[in-house]
């Protein structure tokens, strides 16, 4: 039974590190992330089968790797559909959220939301000449990748994507941060 403090709130039971989860995600949301739209295109299992499905991931640990060669890396949680998505379908695409797009993140991060085709349903997007995987129309940029490598890295996998094509829309908008639990614009 965890202890309790002179305020009588449970006190968080560290791992044998020493850092409880409360504690590790108390102080990595203090962390300012950009939001991304990670897409991919299940193709049709056969040409008389039903069509291919896209499905779509809300991610803030999204971040550059290299340059030469142009390299980025998305964390997908192990066992989710884009998990699974992702170790069978090497082309993907990441959409660079607006502050405009909150609404776009939210609907892909619900648990337990509905399929992936409602979700997309009426979204402005189009779908990527190199990976065939849907484009959030009006993003701040959109990338479309190649897996090169896959990390497993405890409860997540890091999947390390070459660059073979980006967009930089003219809008003016500015990005859609996560901090602290929330969406935020910028400086606010």
């Amino acid at each position: 039974m965890p202890q309790t403090t002179s305020a009588t709130r449970p006190q968080a039971i560290p791992h044998p590190e020493g850092v409880s989860d409360d504690e590790f995600r108390a102080a990595l949301s203090r962390l300012a992330a950009g939001v991304v739209l990670v897409t991919a295109h299940e193709p049709a299992f056969s040409a008389d089968g039903p069509r291919g499905e896209d499905a779509g991931m809300t991610a803030t640990a999204f971040l550059s790797v290299s340059l030469d060669p142009p390299l980025v890396l998305v964390s997908v949680r192990n066992g989710s559909r884009m998990d699974d998505l992702l170790a069978e379908q090497p082309l993907w695409a990441a959409s660079l959220l607006t502050e405009r797009q909150r609404h776009i993140a939210g609907r892909f991060s619900m648990k337990g939301r509905m399929s992936d085709r409602l979700l997309f349903e009426d979204i402005p997007s189009r779908r990527g000449e190199v990976s065939g995987a849907l484009l959030v129309e009006g993003s701040l940029a959109a990338l479309e990748c190649r897996t090169e490598q896959r990390v497993e890295a405890g409860d997540h996998t890091l999947v390390i994507g070459r660059v073979l094509a980006a967009e930089l829309p003219s809008g003016e908008d500015g990005p859609l941060t996560y901090f602290k639990g929330k969406y935020r614009k910028l400086g606010a």
